[in-house]
């Protein structure tokens, strides 16, 4: 028998497939929850039954927790996940919970009511022997009395939000001049964010590293560690890389924190999966930060490193099962790695919105990929923009980022802009590599200011889009594409990407043969296999994989974990790179299906230039150009405006220019 029948997933995204998931395996129907964004979001579609909660705003949706307890109620659910984030580390709704019966996979209320408070944590740290940073953390909030004690502590110094975290209401005071104006900020964004403005003060340590312990308790007494996560490497103080276990700690150290841990816990009454931060210098003195009341976004590596299913063991400890093991079985094998994949800049790190038009994640032995999307889903304003988190699992630290590394070569994201380049740039940093793994990590290297040079679109991209928009007709089976394609006849292709055109001249040597020149790069290429939105070509005796999704005006290719979206510099119909047979240099240039013809824009003798429109026809109610292959003059026009044209018709006549000029670099 499962342990429960059903479960209700106070959560979206990726940690909402997750837990869906792990109810599965444990024969328990998950139930979703959905705002009015996320109507067709991949959670709902996973879910054994779905309800819809509200608005798009998380306030009016996700965040309400009489909503959601009354959908527990209504179908008969006998517990609630939070996730991590929205109502997890609520105490008023975990209290909701046991007030309608319902258990809460999480800690009591009173645990998550004291630990969210960081003044009352710290002094509940301090009470059990555990380190912690020197500060302030008084009750007088008076600005002279924090100005006092700022002077006292010494500078650098942090600021930070007693009520909350995600490095909302913190800031970084490096002398007396900049604190009055510091303060001021950060009170009023955590009255914004957490509706409280109340802070603590914490002498700055210079380059700590992040270290967190996992915790796990039950109802009957036993609190567990399971080894550490270093998540030192964070952009905005968040963490986009997380690692176990860590390189900086020894046996000693680690097993001295993971006893700090586990009295804080015991000291609180807590039960559930819980998260012991601390802050390690470079001398090994640890200090306590915080406690996160839940599952933490970076437990599968964790889970990779123990062999344990923290999110089944959070379903069955709520159950009220005793933990299956004691301290003395815990193990760590190997070594795990997560980075976190945002829709955002790499370099600006600002969100990015839209279509995700395709989304192919990496396969492979040792590779876990957490989605909360797939290929056609939408990424709003409304949610914080993670797509997936990446973990790879091995028996080094240097063998998990070398495995790392090529699964985000592999990684494949198309639509919206990602932190894909940025997590590359981390992980061939030779600092990286080498374990230093500090706070100030991103700022210490500038690794994403180094990925602000406009770089060229590779070569090999560009002959992946021009032989997509050349061969989308026979992909297609479209049953004219025979005669549109100019064989023999060389053809330009034009693309946009920022300031730089980038031209393209092909020529076809045969089946799925083709002559491709970008410039002085020039290659013989060889189409392998194009399904779906991957295409295969052959290179120098070298495959060379691609992502493309083709759009009305624009092509998006993905090749080893970047992506780039080329803009097509006129209008790309089935016969715009123009099409007919060629004899010398002379090319007969035919309607590519049945039609009416719209419009004559050249007569026999006009001189044109390579791409320039000749000819507009209407065929399937849609225009179609013809447009010269090449630069040359018109012999010859076949048609009027008005006139019937059947399919394979030559419409104009065109001989090659003999001084046309290549492509310029």
């Amino acid at each position: 028998m499962p342990i429960f029948n059903k479960v209700v997933i106070a959560n979206r995204g990726e940690i909402a497939v997750r837990i869906i998931r792990a109810c599965r395996e444990l024969g328990i129907r998950a139930v979703a929850v959905y705002s009015e964004a996320d109507r067709e979001a991949l959670h709902v579609r996973l879910a054994d039954e779905a309800y819809a909660i509200g608005p798009a705003s998380a306030t009016n949706s996700y965040l309400r927790a009489d909503t959601i307890v009354e959908v527990a109620r209504m179908c008969d659910a006998e517990a609630i996940h939070p996730g991590y984030g929205f109502l997890s580390e609520r105490a008023h709704f975990a209290r909701a919970c046991a007030e309608a019966g319902i258990v809460f996979v999480g800690p009591p209320a009173e645990a998550i009511e004291l630990m969210g408070s960081k003044i009352a944590s710290k002094r509940l740290a301090v009470a059990q022997d555990v380190p912690v940073v020197p500060g302030y953390d008084g009750a007088d909030q008076d600005a002279a009395t924090l100005a006092v004690e700022a002077e006292r502590i010494g500078y650098p110094l942090l600021i930070k939000a007693s009520a909350g975290g995600g490095g909302k209401g913190m800031r970084v005071v490096n002398a007396a001049a900049e604190f009055g104006a510091a303060l001021e900020g950060a009170q009023r964004e955590a009255l914004t964010a957490f509706g409280d403005d109340a802070v603590l003060l914490e002498k700055l340590i210079v380059r700590p590293r992040h270290v967190e312990i996992q915790i796990m308790a039950d109802a009957h007494g036993n609190v567990v560690y399971l080894g550490e996560r270093e998540c030192s490497i964070q952009r905005r103080h968040q963490k986009i890389v997380e690692e176990s276990p860590s390189v900086a700690l020894t046996p000693e150290l680690r097993a001295r924190m993971g006893q700090a841990a586990v009295r804080v816990a015991r000291a609180v009454g807590y039960h559930n999966a819980g998260t012991v931060e601390f802050m390690l210098d470079a001398a090994g003195q640890f200090y306590f930060l915080e406690m996160n009341t839940r599952l933490q976004v970076e437990h599968p590596v964790t889970e990779g490193v123990t062999g344990i299913d923290l999110v089944q063991l959070q379903l069955a400890v709520a159950a009220g099962q005793p933990l299956p093991f004691a301290q003395a079985d815990v193990t760590l094998r190997g070594h795990a790695i997560e980075v976190r994949v945002y829709a955002e800049d790499p370099v600006t790190m600002l969100p990015s919105i839209g279509q995700v038009a395709l989304f192919t994640p990496p396969e492979g032995p040792g590779v876990r990929n957490d989605v909360g999307v797939a290929s056609g889903d939408d990424v709003g304003v409304n949610y914080d923009p993670l797509l997936a988190k990446l973990i790879v699992t091995a028996p080094t630290r240097q063998a998990a980022i070398g495995r790392l590394q090529r699964a985000l070569a592999d990684y494949a994201v198309l639509g919206v802009t990602t932190n894909l380049p940025l997590l590359q740039a981390i992980m061939t940093h030779p600092a990286f590599s080498a374990g230093d793994t500090t706070t100030d990590f991103l700022q210490t290297y500038a690794v994403a200011e180094a990925l602000q040079a406009p770089a060229e679109v590779p070569s090999l991209v560009l002959y992946g889009a021009a032989l997509s928009d050349l061969l989308a007709p026979a992909a297609h089976a479209d049953p004219w594409a025979h005669l549109w394609r100019a064989r023999g006849a060389k053809q330009l292709l034009r693309y946009q990407v920022g300031e730089t055109e980038y031209v393209v001249e092909a020529a076809e040597r045969g089946a799925q043969m083709w002559q491709l020149a970008v410039g002085e790069h020039a290659a013989d290429v060889r189409v392998v296999a194009w399904r779906d939105q991957n295409l295969t070509l052959g290179v120098d005796d070298t495959h060379v994989r691609l992502s493309v999704v083709r759009g009305a005006d624009s092509i998006m290719v993905a090749r080893n974990g970047h992506s780039y979206r080329l803009q097509r510099t006129q209008p790309l119909s089935i016969d715009a790179v123009g099409g007919g047979q060629v004899v010398g240099g002379q090319s007969n240039l035919q309607a590519p299906m049945p039609g009416t013809i719209v419009k004559v824009l050249v007569q026999a003798g006009s001189a044109v230039v390579a791409n320039q429109p000749l000819l507009v026809m209407e065929a399937m109610k849609m225009e179609h150009t013809i447009v010269a292959p090449y630069a040359g003059v018109v012999t010859a026009v076949h048609f009027s405006a008005g006139q019937l044209v059947p399919g394979g018709a030559t419409v104009i006549e065109l001989d090659k220019h003999t001084e046309a000029v290549r492509p310029s670099d």
